[in-house]
């Protein structure tokens, strides 16, 4: 294992990205399409948010409750009811380019997310998420 590796080592790049403006039908076939987990949001290349496939499936309780009905209709309905940025986590943390892979499993160890955004002058380069670091580690043995 390579002492102060830096996170971009093991990053995901390029970024599946959305805007604050985009539709919450737009992210939930994002993240089919991608099998992902985590979108940031951006505005001109800034990180503004973080969407999860969690804070999707927080919008689908109507299912509980609507077991014989259509899901794509009630998901459809919540969805048209709320923004990305009503949604989405605000004020999320980032790492660098330069933050070591310790670092950031150490942050991703002590906090309650799995993924950081990676940015280089306060822009978004890549993303690092628990799947990427345990990959790294596989790759280590």
């Amino acid at each position: 294992m390579i002492r102060k590796a830096p996170v971009s080592l093991i990053m995901t790049e390029p970024v599946i990205t959305l805007k604050k403006t985009d539709s919450l039908k737009k992210a939930e076939t994002l993240f089919k399409k991608h099998h992902i987990r985590h979108i940031p949001i951006v505005s001109s290349g800034t990180v503004i948010g973080m969407l999860s496939h969690t804070d999707m499936l927080r919008l689908s309780f109507v299912d509980l409750f609507n077991e014989n009905e259509e899901t794509d209709d009630s998901d459809a309905l919540v969805y048209n009811m709320l923004t990305i940025q009503q949604v989405m986590t605000q004020n999320i943390v980032t790492v660098s380019t330069s933050n070591s892979i310790k670092e950031v499993a150490e942050i991703l160890a002590s906090r309650e997310f799995h993924a950081l955004p990676v940015v280089k002058y306060n822009k978004l380069v890549g993303i690092v998420t628990t799947t990427d670091l345990i990959k790294y580690l596989i790759n280590q043995f």
